[in-house]
């Protein structure tokens, strides 16, 4: 089963919250102003209760209705400028994290491009997608909201402290008291949210793997029947990610009824001591109105706390997920030993390659051992094996979707590893036993064999391939052929990939059973013109029937990842009992 996620180094929410800088730091002065902005939008809210005392001590003890109505005009002005500087705030941030995402969604994709296979073969592609959907919109909302008002809060909070101490600081150091214990409780939610929301989003991944497959392999599900089996499998995801919603939303609820409930008994107990004091004549009562309108003022920025650090986590649990990805190495390109002028043209060379996955348990055989093989310029090879021999895996080391790990192959006498991959792949073209069609066009599809193909190019592979059908749909070569290309019959799809190999003319061609979905008319015509191109280029073939194999100069037998036997096909059949039996059953199944 595909792994989730990457083990990877607990780091604390803000450490990893730090790696985002280098994408912030592009806009840091936009998302300065814009805190800036909401700083005085919400200090703004704080002169309100001075506004009030002032009313409360002056006009309305002096029966001033001119001065009642001209601190209502006050009232109104600073509501209105605190709304405006917080709409200011707004489309201050918008434009700038709308491309801080975009630049990591296209950071991602790149990284995920140039990846080995052996990562892709580990992750499934659930988890990748909600990397780089769910996750990536988490961070958006962090640097939206939550990075501006946890510092835009925290000032609020103290400058309304020091405006209360100073109005009465006897009732400010009663408000002052739950500061401690609301400290070491967020602290202890923090710890136990984090956990919570990774495993959620975690589960997102999972459910989003789930739905995909599903999408893709409809066909499957339909023919036998299987709807109900994975709508139970779905409704159990499901049911475990609502469970740790709600298990999240408990903490949530938790802490905020516990960040609102003591707050409120302070406010109250300042409350009834300050009414003593009024009573007492030791405080004024737009003293007291002031006091305790500054004090709800900071119910807010105090209650916003849980929610805040609940955002803050989510953003936390995301900016981990997401490095997990870009802190995986890229292939490399290591330089080597450089091209053999003498070898020049000497062809395809396995000189003593040695392959094993990278998450193979220790001391197991290796997929491939000892592999020698030299397809001279101009041949063809043929790779004949039974099923899990390693065929497919050695049509993937010439390419480096694999990286052999030991041994050398050449190509006219250049170690593959001392090429930069653009250069390897431009030289060696692929097409596999599964052909892969994009949601594009016919055209577009074809040309990722070759970019610079023109359109001569394009209708000479297709013509090769026999995949003439193309002419017959809706709008030729540039119609859709849609999501994996399941409009079109397997025949075709395994034509257009046949298409794609040839159309940039390689010099090395690298072909797994290219003719395995093919009925026998077009079979014959498609091998008929492979031979042209065959004659042209230096070509690996693994082939699983005899037909296949005629179009090969020589055959090699794969047996237990070694090569068995090399001759050609009539050779073969007549010295090697493995062989013959291999193509005695592949003949068989030709007849049927």
């Amino acid at each position: 089963m595909p792994e989730t996620h990457a083990p990877t180094k607990h780091l604390t929410g803000t450490r990893s919250l730090l790696r985002l800088w280098p994408y912030v730091r592009p806009v840091r002065r936009r998302l300065a102003g814009a805190a800036l902005v909401a700083i005085v939008a919400s200090c703004l809210g704080l002169v309100i209760p001075l506004v009030l005392k002032w009313i409360v001590d002056g006009p309305v003890t002096e029966r001033d209705t001119a001065g009642v109505w001209f601190g209502a005009l006050m009232l109104f002005g600073l509501g209105v400028a605190e709304a405006l500087l917080f709409g200011l705030r707004r489309w201050l941030v918008a434009r700038p994290l709308a491309g801080v995402e975009a630049s990591m969604r296209a950071d991602l994709y790149r990284h995920l491009q140039r990846l080995p296979v052996a990562f892709h073969d580990r992750w499934a592609s659930g988890q990748l997608l909600s990397r780089g959907t769910t996750d990536l919109m988490l961070l958006r909302m962090f640097l939206a909201f939550p990075l501006t008002f946890l510092l835009v809060n925290a000032v609020t909070i103290i400058v309304g402290f020091v405006i209360l101490l100073v109005q009465q600081w006897t009732l400010g150091l009663v408000l002052l008291g739950p500061v401690v214990p609301l400290v070491i409780l967020c602290k202890i939610f923090e710890t136990k949210y984090s956990l919570i929301a990774r495993h959620s989003q975690d589960q997102v991944g999972d459910l989003t793997t789930v739905v995909e497959e599903s999408v893709l392999g409809i066909r499957i599900i339909k023919g036998f029947g299987r709807h109900r089996s994975q709508a139970l499998a779905f409704r159990e995801l499901s049911a475990e990610l609502r469970s740790t919603e709600l298990l999240k939303a408990r903490l949530l609820a938790g802490i905020w009824a516990v960040i609102t409930t003591i707050p409120e008994l302070a406010i109250g107990a300042a409350l009834v001591l300050g009414t003593v004091q009024v009573a007492d004549g030791d405080l004024s009562a737009g003293t007291l109105v002031a006091f305790l309108s500054t004090a709800l003022a900071l119910r807010w920025p105090v209650e916003s706390i849980g929610f805040l650090l609940a955002i803050s986590q989510d953003a936390a649990t995301a900016t981990q997920r997401y490095f997990e990805v870009l802190d995986v190495p890229e292939e490399s390109d290591p330089r080597q030993n450089g091209p053999d002028p003498s070898a020049a043209g000497t062809g395809l060379r396995f000189e003593g390659v040695e392959f094993r996955y990278p998450d193979a348990a220790p001391h197991t055989p290796p997929v491939l051992g000892g592999i020698d093989l030299h397809i001279r310029s101009g041949e063809t090879l043929a790779v004949v094996g039974s099923t899990g021999s390693g065929k497919t895996t050695l049509t993937a080391l010439v390419p480096r979707l694999h990286e052999i790990t030991g041994g050398r192959i050449t190509l006219d006498g250049e170690d593959i590893t001392a090429m930069p991959r653009e250069r390897l792949r431009e030289l060696v073209s692929v097409a596999f036993e599964e052909p892969t069609l994009f949601s594009a066009s016919v055209g577009e599809n074809v040309r990722m064999g070759h970019a610079a193909a023109d359109e001569g190019a394009l209708l000479r592979a297709l013509s090769t391939s026999q995949a003439d059908f193309v002419h017959d749909l809706p709008l030729g070569t540039a119609t859709q052929v849609g999501e994996q290309g399941l409009s079109l019959s397997g025949g075709q799809r395994q034509r257009l990939a046949l298409a794609r190999a040839v159309v940039g003319q390689p010099r090395f061609l690298v072909l797994d059973d290219p003719l395995s979905a093919l009925d026998v008319h077009t079979e014959a015509l498609v091998e008929a013109a492979l031979r042209q191109v065959l004659a042209d280029t230096t070509a690996l073939v693994i082939a699983h029937r005899p037909s296949t194999v005629m179009l090969a100069d020589r055959v090699a037998l794969l047996s237990g990842g070694r090569i068995a036997a090399v001759g050609t096909h009539h050779e073969l059949l007549r010295s090697n009992a493995e062989y013959a039996w291999l193509m005695s059953g592949a003949e068989g199944d030709e007849n049927r």
